[in-house]
């Protein structure tokens, strides 16, 4: 396999994991006793018109710098004010610029459900998911082999998270739904090239069945993209460098959401 971006990301991750020795099972134990986590699924369905997920994302691998100074407080304020249905931020250090603070803090600044938007290789990410206060676990299909993908479900439904499992066709989405996935993300990037798809979204989504929330990820960049996922049948989209890059947040956010 050539060395790509997604390729980089994972061995970083996956060699952290490897030599990560906690006590899995005394986690799952400490979960039980936080409250209870904001529906982060049934904000999308609850959603009138469009829902949108908007990122706080100060850098990603391929554009570099994107607004790297952001104040999570602050833009998670602004998201709200914009009728964002629910967060998505960054916790990946090294190729992204997030962190666990940056969750923390966006998610005390507001009401909304937050995913983690991380690389999620070991169940004891999915179990730090819910220990640093998320909503939302990502498990992307194309990092992870079927029986991760079913474990890690299960794992975070089990200490109350929901799951936005993310593909890029109909393989994927085969083995999303083998799990139960009941959000499904369809991200228009291609994360060998990082390059965007826009038709990749619109395909899909005729296959993704009713019962599924259906979210398109990935280089929505205005009204008009907006609008023709919302007629292509996705109940929400993932919008990240647009928003982190406009002067008016909440202003864009009402263009999205027409």
């Amino acid at each position: 396999m050539a060395v790509t971006y997604l390729v980089r990301i994972l061995q970083h991750h996956r060699a952290r994991a490897a030599d990560d020795h906690r006590d899995r099972d005394g986690l799952i134990d400490e979960t039980r006793s936080l409250p209870p986590a904001r529906g982060f699924r049934s904000a999308l369905l609850d959603a009138r018109g469009l829902g949108v997920i908007a990122e706080i994302k100060r850098r990603s691998p391929s554009k570099g710098d994107l607004n790297i100074d952001l104040d999570p407080a602050s833009l998670a304020r602004s998201y709200a004010a914009g009728g964002a249905s629910c967060l998505s931020v960054l916790t990946d250090v090294d190729h992204f610029g997030g962190s666990v603070a940056d969750l923390q803090v966006a998610r005390g600044a507001c009401a909304l459900p937050v995913i983690r938007k991380d690389f999620t290789v070991s169940e004891l990410d999915v179990v730090d998911t819910r220990l640093m206060g998320a909503d939302c676990v990502l498990l992307i299909a194309a990092a992870l082999s079927d029986d991760e993908l079913a474990r890690f479900h299960a794992r975070a439904l089990s200490i109350g998270l929901d799951a936005l499992v993310e593909i890029h066709d109909e393989g994927e989405l085969r083995r999303a739904l083998d799990v139960g996935a009941t959000v499904i993300g369809v991200n228009q990037r291609d994360l060998v090239t990082f390059e965007v798809d826009h038709e990749r979204a619109v395909r899909m989504a005729g296959a993704i069945p009713e019962s599924a929330v259906k979210v398109a990820e990935s280089g929505v960049r205005d009204g008009a993209d907006a609008r023709s996922l919302r007629l292509a049948g996705y109940d929400a989209i993932l919008v990240g460098e647009t928003l982190v890059t406009s002067a008016d947040p909440a202003a864009k956010l009402a263009e999205l959401r027409g």
